[in-house]
Formats: C-alpha cells, structure tokens, sequence
C-alpha cells in the first residue's frame, strides 16, 4: 500500500507531522490514517497527531497541536527565548482557566492556569530546536510568570532567569514594567533587579 501523495506531500511540509484535523481538512477520513498506521506508513505520536516512520519527533511541537489553547511558559519560555540553556524535562504551559485541556496534557506537563484576558497578553512565536514554530510567551511575560510562581519554582531558575534577561540585548525593560504592573509583581521585579542591575 502506498500513502496518498496529497497527506504524504503535507505531511513533508509540516516536518513529518499530520494531524487528524488536517487529513479532514484535506479531504480524507480519518480512517485512513488508521489503515495507514496498521500498514506501517504513519505512526500515531499522540492522540490525534502522526509522523513518518523514523522521522525526528519534535515533542514541543506535537503537544502544542494537541490544543490550541495551551501555550509554552515558565522554564519551557526561557529555553525557547534563549535565556536558558537547560531543554526542560517536562514542558511548562499555561492554560486559560476557564478552560479544560486533556487528561494526557495534564500528566505530561506542568499546567499553570490564568484568567482568561490574560492569557494571550504577551504570546509570541518561536522556533524549537528542530525549526518547528511553537506558541510561546515572550521574554518579559516569562520574567513575570517566573516571578508570579516563585513559590513552585526553585530560586535558582528564578534568579538565573533575571540574570540573563538583565544582560539579554533584546530586553525591552518599558514593556517588563508594563506586564509587571498588570501580572501585580513590581515589588518582587524591583527586589531581583536592584540586586542584579
């Protein structure tokens, strides 16, 4: 059996990976991404989400597909703004709180929930290291976020954190004041910065 060339061509130009939405989308059932799993053509990475047998799997990616309402915060932020070299083990997201993500997205990350009109406020797009684009926050909503969940987080990240942005030459310390005023962590920001800067 041979893969249909319009999924195999979509397939190769999203990085191996296909989702059950997207086949629909192209017009083809579900099934088929069934038949060809049995067949060996596909493998199923996650519920919903498929590669090409052997290819790379791009983890970041492939979770952000499962729901389009989590996105990429705390220590996962960091690594994808550049202000960490550590790739965490388990990925950081948060989540609208009016909003239910999937048991199996649960297990697998650290969830942190929001109101939801604060939820896209500093979302951006960055590239993970496998050239997939992911959603994530930017680096000033991350120092907030950090800041805001000091308490689950160690002291160290924390710290290290504010050291890299304090040298980063991307850092837009206006926008940082603007989103520490709004996520309610100016004391804790001018406390780390007085120290660092």
């Amino acid at each position: 059996m041979k893969m249909n060339s319009v999924i195999l061509e979509a397939l190769k130009k999203n990085n191996n990976v296909i989702t059950t939405a997207q086949v629909v989308e192209l017009g083809f059932s579900r099934y088929l991404l069934s038949k060809y799993e049995k067949e060996g053509l596909l493998e199923r990475e996650r519920q919903g989400v498929y590669v090409l047998p052997n290819s790379v799997h791009d983890d970041m990616y492939t979770l952000m597909l499962r729901s389009e309402k989590i996105i990429f915060s705390h220590d996962t932020a960091l690594f994808l703004n550049g202000l960490s070299e550590r790739t965490p083990f388990v990925h950081s997201v948060t989540i609208p709180n009016n909003t239910r993500v999937s048991k199996v997205i649960q297990e697998e990350c650290v969830c942190y929930y929001i109101k939801p009109e604060l939820h896209q406020i500093g979302m951006t797009i960055r590239k993970t290291t496998l050239g997939n684009e992911v959603r994530c926050y930017n680096a000033e909503r991350t120092i907030c976020d950090l800041l805001r969940s000091r308490n689950r987080l160690d002291e160290e990240t924390v710290i290290g954190a504010v050291k890299n942005y304090a040298a980063s030459s991307d850092k837009d310390l206006n926008l940082l004041a603007v989103y520490a005023s709004k996520f309610r962590v100016n004391k804790e920001l001018k406390r780390y910065m007085e120290v660092l800067l």
